[in-house]
């Protein structure tokens, strides 16, 4: 998935709606609100926080917490508005760093000598959020610029998020006041409770990164062990499955086919709001494996199982489990 936001989301190669509660948007510490010419749109944010990474390089230290676990990481990061490379090396837990060049994810292991080669479909990486794919994102956020705050030593504007139901979670963002660079983000429960957060401890914007040093080094695989992602785009239509209605908000982004030489394939379905995305792995039901429907969490990503027919679905994504459901229950296989 991701589908857990920050490096986690390329590590883990991852109802009626109730309003937001106004706890989930308490103001920040030491700030003062925005005025109304600050109060834009949210495509407006989410536009100045993607185009913040571009044409711009720099070097940080990064920390995620989600209740259970804390990691720190190493960021490298060059773009020269055409190509963009990076380079994530986890500084918690066994050695493995993170190339990253576009859409292509190179994970290198060292102690195994052993490097996973990947196509990216996270829908976001921290620090940097895509471009929004949904023009009707503003009819299930609304956005509030609350105060302001220094991170990582620089001054940061923070704007929340606020989900206009209960399907999404709410986010808080620090959005560094000159380059508009994401410095730190959390994911907020409609309660106000901190889900997960990623966050710069130190950064450095302009910094010397040289694009065709991470462009080698996304390249040295000698003495590695590559092992290709097997997968394969597809449709919906064609592999026979449909959504009797819509998940409001959801749309569908992409259909994939994983294909294991051992077993058989597995379809994955990526629906997003703009913000948050759901997948949908389906695979033949098989009653060895597939014996208990279960909800499980992880800070902010939640995941679900269900039998669908003769086929076994785990939902998973950063929503409430609720979302998870509607989801499994609109999806219909056709004959």
């Amino acid at each position: 998935m991701w589908l857990a936001l920050g490096a986690s989301a390329v590590y883990a190669q991852s109802a009626a709606p109730t309003a937001a509660a106004p706890q989930a948007n308490a103001p920040a510490s030491s700030a003062s609100p925005g005025n109304a010419a600050q109060q834009q749109s949210v495509l407006h944010w989410l536009e100045r926080l993607h185009m913040a990474t571009r044409n711009r390089s720099y070097t940080g230290t990064f920390v995620f917490s989600n209740g259970t676990e804390i990691a720190s990481s190493k960021i490298w990061h060059v773009c020269d508005g055409r190509q963009q490379l990076e380079r994530i090396e986890a500084l918690t837990g066994a050695p493995r760093i993170t190339m990253r060049r576009n859409d292509e994810v190179a994970i290198f292991f060292p102690v195994q000598k052993l490097v996973h080669k990947d196509r990216r479909d996270a829908l976001r990486q921290f620090p940097d959020w895509l471009r929004p794919t949904n023009p009707r994102i503003d009819s299930f956020y609304s956005v509030r610029v609350v105060g302001s705050e220094r991170v990582a030593g620089l001054e940061a504007t923070v704007v929340d998020f606020v989900a206009a139901d209960g399907l999404r979670f709410g986010y808080r963002v620090w959005s560094e006041q000159r380059t508009g660079l994401m410095l730190k983000m959390q994911t907020r429960s409609p309660q106000g409770r901190v889900l997960e957060q990623v966050a710069f401890t130190e950064l450095q914007l302009d910094a010397p990164v040289r694009l065709e040093l991470l462009a080698r080094q996304f390249e040295q695989t000698n003495g590695y062990r590559i092992v290709h992602s097997v997968q394969r785009p597809s449709t919906a239509l064609d592999q026979r499955w449909r959504m009797r209605h819509d998940v409001p908000g959801f749309q569908p982004m992409v259909f994939n086919l994983r294909q294991d030489p051992n077993a058989a394939p597995i379809a994955q379905w990526v629906f997003s709001d703009g913000l948050a995305s759901v997948s949908l792995f389906i695979e033949t039901f098989n009653p060895q494996r597939h014996t208990r429907e279960s909800v499980q969490a992880e800070g902010a990503t939640h995941s679900l199982t269900r039998r669908v027919g003769d086929h076994w679905v785990t939902a998973m994504g950063e929503v409430p489990p609720e979302t998870l459901l509607l989801h499994i229950q609109a999806l219909e296989r056709l004959r």
